[in-house]
């Protein structure tokens, strides 16, 4: 279950088969109780309220922060965060150790989400939607010396990764309203590193298709401009290559 304040996505896996059953999305309303619209859910999706062998809940917020393992103190996680996110003495942190890259997630979760599934299941792991997103890209660079960018597209907000075999050179996050607000920051991102926007390679993922203006504009102004081709892990999964970009992080859980 992939869970944020705007809504969830949620897909049943067969473990023994490796595919995926079922996904469902749903939007919430804004301006509406989040425990309300998630009762709702489980009363309209049946299958949320199933036995299953293992549950997995994925926090979809921004509010982290990447440490090196070499940097971090389990004691110290508020101050980790309070450089690039609001930060309250009641808010709960935790973290999430990528392995094995060296690389701790601190983040907030959404507390009163998990205190509401509490009393749908027996019990539960959680994560943060970043740490899932980070280890896939970093494996999927294994062997490729030269640096890339990838782009996760979400609905109010975009990911910007850069790696380069294995070595994660810069995570961050933007907030967007129009496709010149995202190719600025990626243009900007390209600067300040010094990748030249005529040779990086830069590979789109998340809710986007070759159709969308988001798209188009990073096709104009990036040479080497792509989706990324998931097709083999697609086929295993049994879904369609679009699906496994929309939901790579769910997908990937």
């Amino acid at each position: 279950i992939q869970v944020s304040l705007s809504g969830l996505s949620f897909c049943v896996f067969d473990l023994i088969s490796n595919k995926v059953l079922t996904t469902t999305s749903i939007l919430f309303e804004k301006n509406k109780v989040v425990e309300e619209q998630l009762w709702r859910t489980f009363v309209d999706n049946p299958a949320l309220t199933k036995a299953y062998d293992e549950v997995m809940v994925i926090h979809d917020n921004n509010l982290n922060a990447l440490v090196p393992t070499s940097l971090f103190d389990a004691n110290f996680l508020a101050s980790y965060l309070q450089y690039n996110t609001k930060v309250f003495e009641t808010d709960f942190f935790t973290y999430d150790a990528i392995f094995p890259y060296e690389i701790n997630n601190i983040y907030v979760p959404f507390v009163n989400i998990n205190n509401f599934l509490l009393d749908q299941y027996e019990s539960f792991e959680y994560q943060n939607s970043n740490s899932i997103l980070v280890k896939q890209l970093l494996d999927l660079s294994k062997n490729k010396d030269e640096k890339q960018l990838f782009v996760h597209l979400q609905k109010e907000h975009f990911e910007l990764i850069v790696v380069k075999n294995q070595q994660l050179i810069l995570f961050n996050s933007f907030q967007y309203k129009t496709p010149e607000d995202f190719i600025y920051y990626i243009l900007f991102t390209c600067e300040q590193l010094q990748l030249n926007p005529e040779t990086i390679l830069v590979q789109i993922l998340g809710e986007c298709s070759e159709n969308d203006a988001y798209y188009k504009i990073a096709y104009k102004y990036i040479r080497n401009c792509t989706l990324l081709d998931v097709s083999n892990k697609a086929s295993i999964l049994d879904v369609s290559s679009a699906e496994l970009r929309n939901h790579f992080i769910l997908y990937h859980s």
